[in-house]
């Protein structure tokens, strides 16, 4: 009977526990990876997911055959598949790791586990994060965390005992056919996949890229060689997270005698340990992929809103230049910095009055980095959807001014406004037509409202459907469920509903690394 390892977003050989527990079971051992083209056609997947997880394959399976070994790829429905499988080998094991992903892996996880008991096959499953399945209550969470970043990291095995058929005839990598996806976002900038590019950026991280992280990593300008760029990878787990936390201790460690390089590495392991945080949210109630965090607030907005604002939105044509040159370098590469995320969405929440779900899949499709447990929790958190966080209203005006003072990132997405003065280009529906002539610009659209005005009216809007509708034993639910802590739960006040945030960096972490 084989062991069968299958690999989700744990595309890696070192610190994999299933792997490693396959191969003490001293039976043959097939590594399979399952395109399963339901999931491509879900509203939050796109092609820039696949290429990375593709290039993540190919690394993959060189690894798996430099231990005599290859890995094996299979379209089609998960059962089907291992149905296939057991017909040829007979399967007495699956062994994975857990994901915390939407509805969809969750109710496909189930299936595995049912096809499993139907065919008495053991299955087991491994943390893959700091995330604990079940977890009876949060006043745990955080001892669990750091136990489980204390334990060994597990070396690569140095050999897989395969089939007597040698996995002859079935597909691998280098056969491997593009799945159907629903939505294609070409990605001419994208980040690279697999461990060995992981790998590189960790060691150049921690060689020298990091010292200032926690001051750079706001700025556009900065950000995107000061963060650790490892979002992806750890998504996708080409590098176990317990790897880069312990990594990250042993550099500290060498660099007692270079307080701003610790100071640095302390702030980056702290956005680690908010990275599982957030995960668990959606682990704990896998429906907020579909609902308000805080089932109250679900009733904020009627619909969508107008379709013309979330379609400017979408392009970067809003006519506020930082918030369209953020968008515009998402397009470009995958990737922008956690502020400009948290901004994009809380524009789209507040100014444009956009229900949450459309611009949260948008922003999904468009992460190569897309990480759902983060994504979902975060997205409505900047929508003011959680009833324990005071509102994040970004005024898109001041945060130009302030995280890209000599407009050069702006410059570099909106061609448009490349001929503007620095004292105009933040606010350039200020210019008169005479200025629009001379410096240029004129391609450049008009704003969609008036984002003060818009910024005064949502924070009227949710404060009062605060005081009318939202129920305080819903609140107290959230936060015992959802909040952070290190020991018992505090209650405390729900926050006032007139608070606007300009500085949340310890909290906005999605897409950070």
């Amino acid at each position: 009977m084989t062991t069968v390892v299958w690999f989700k977003r744990d595309l890696r050989t070192h610190d994999h526990g299933p792997l490693l527990a396959a191969v003490e079971t001293g039976r043959p051992v097939i590594p399979l990876y399952v395109v399963e083209p339901e999931y491509w056609q879900l509203p939050d997947t796109s092609d820039r997911h696949w290429g990375f997880i593709r290039e993540s394959l190919t690394d993959l399976d060189r690894q798996l055959r430099s231990m005599g070994s290859r890995l094996v790829v299979m379209h089609g429905h998960i059962l089907d598949v291992l149905a296939t499988l057991h017909a040829h080998y007979g399967i007495g094991r699956v062994f994975c790791h857990q994901e915390t992903g939407g509805q969809w892996t969750f109710d496909r996880d189930r299936e595995v586990i049912r096809w499993c008991q139907a065919h008495s096959s053991e299955f087991r499953e491994w943390q893959q994060f700091g995330v604990v399945r079940r977890l009876p209550d949060r006043d745990q969470w955080d001892d669990r965390w750091q136990d489980l970043m204390q334990q060994p990291v597990m070396a690569a095995p140095a050999y897989l005992p395969i089939p007597d058929d040698n996995l002859a005839g079935w597909p691998d990598s280098g056969s491997l056919a593009a799945p159907d996806v629903n939505h294609c976002l070409p990605c001419p900038d994208r980040q690279t996949g697999g461990s060995t590019h992981g790998d590189r950026l960790l060691a150049s991280f921690l060689d020298r890229r990091v010292v200032g992280y926690q001051y750079r990593i706001s700025s556009p300008n900065t950000a995107g060689r000061s963060c650790s760029r490892l979002s992806p990878h750890i998504a996708y787990g080409t590098v176990s997270l317990r790897h880069i936390y312990q990594q990250s201790k042993a550099t500290a460690s060498h660099a007692s005698t270079l307080p701003r390089k610790e100071k640095s590495l302390r702030s980056f392991r702290s956005r680690l340990h908010w990275h599982c945080h957030f995960i668990q949210k959606l682990e704990d109630e896998p429906e907020l992929e579909l609902r308000a965090i805080h089932r109250d607030l679900e009733a904020l907005k009627d619909g969508p809103g107008e379709p013309e604002r979330l379609q400017r939105w979408q392009q970067g044509i809003t006519g506020w230049p930082l918030v369209d040159a953020a968008m515009r370098a998402l397009r470009h590469s995958g990737w922008i910095n956690f502020r400009m995320r948290a901004m994009l969405m809380a524009v789209a929440s507040y100014q444009l009055w956009l229900h949450w779900r459309d611009p949260a899949l948008h922003l999904a499709r468009l992460f190569t980095d897309f990480e759902p447990g983060i994504h979902y929790p975060q997205v409505q958190m900047q929508s003011g959807l959680t009833g324990i966080n005071a509102l994040r209203i970004y005024n898109p005006e001041r945060q130009s001014v302030r995280l890209d003072p000599d407009a050069t990132f702006i410059r570099q997405w909106i061609p448009e406004l490349g001929g503007v003065p620095d004292d105009l280009i933040h606010t350039p529906w200020l210019m008169t037509q005479a200025q629009r002539q001379r410096y240029g610009g004129d391609a450049y659209p008009l704003p969609v409202c008036d984002h003060e005005q818009a910024a005064r009216e949502a924070r009227q809007s949710v404060g009062r459907f605060l005081a009318e509708h939202v129920r305080p034993e819903e609140t107290e639910r959230v936060l015992a469920r959802h909040g952070s802590r290190r020991g018992p739960v505090q209650r405390r006040p729900r926050p006032a509903p007139q608070q606007t945030a300009t500085d949340h960096g310890q909290l906005s972490l999605f897409g950070e690394s």
